[in-house]
């Protein structure tokens, strides 16, 4: 069976050994639905991602919610004024242990500006419970870098119900 998809973003038809999919043609093609089902849901390339960068015009402070469906990628531009806790969630209405099922996990970043005065993330919850990150090279940061946007990566793997592995990175300074 030959399979045909559009090109991405054009709008296009989904053809099955050269006849255009819907309806009738689906009923005539018998059990091919769940072949097309499968090739679909299976390890598709991805060209060319774009992602949302969420950017926020205010300083880290306090506790920051990280909410994961509306970006991974957050970026506070002004300078920090105190050290901060990071809660990563779904929404405001939607818990990331909601959003992600066991073997599933998502990769976040958050870019901290500072200023001469340096912060950085103290602490980190995930839906407000506390969890402690295993750090590349061992060793959670301690400070903040002065005048520069400090870099935070984030693997969040769900290994049970509202149990995680956290692998974190930071604070890379960029100046």
């Amino acid at each position: 069976m030959a399979v045909g998809f559009p090109a991405p973003g054009t709008g296009g038809t989904v053809f099955v050994n050269g006849n255009a999919l819907n309806a009738a043609s689906l009923n005539d093609l018998g059990g091919t639905l769940n072949l097309l089902t499968n090739y679909y849901t299976g390890n598709p390339a991805v060209l060319g991602a774009i992602e949302t960068a969420n950017i926020v015009a205010a300083a880290a402070t306090g506790t920051i919610n990280i909410d994961c469906k509306t970006s991974t990628l957050w970026y506070y531009t002004t300078n920090a004024s105190a050290n901060f806790t990071l809660n990563f969630r779904g929404s405001s209405t939607v818990t990331l242990n909601t959003l992600l099922t066991v073997g599933q996990s998502i990769s976040v970043v958050f870019l901290n500006t500072n200023g001469a005065t340096p912060y950085y993330a103290s602490a980190f919850t995930i839906d407000g419970t506390a969890v402690t990150p295993i750090w590349s090279g061992g060793v959670a940061p301690l400070a903040g870098n002065a005048s520069a946007i400090d870099v935070y990566s984030f693997t969040i793997i769900k290994t049970a119900a509202s149990t995680y592995k956290v692998l974190a990175g930071g604070a890379v300074k960029f100046a």
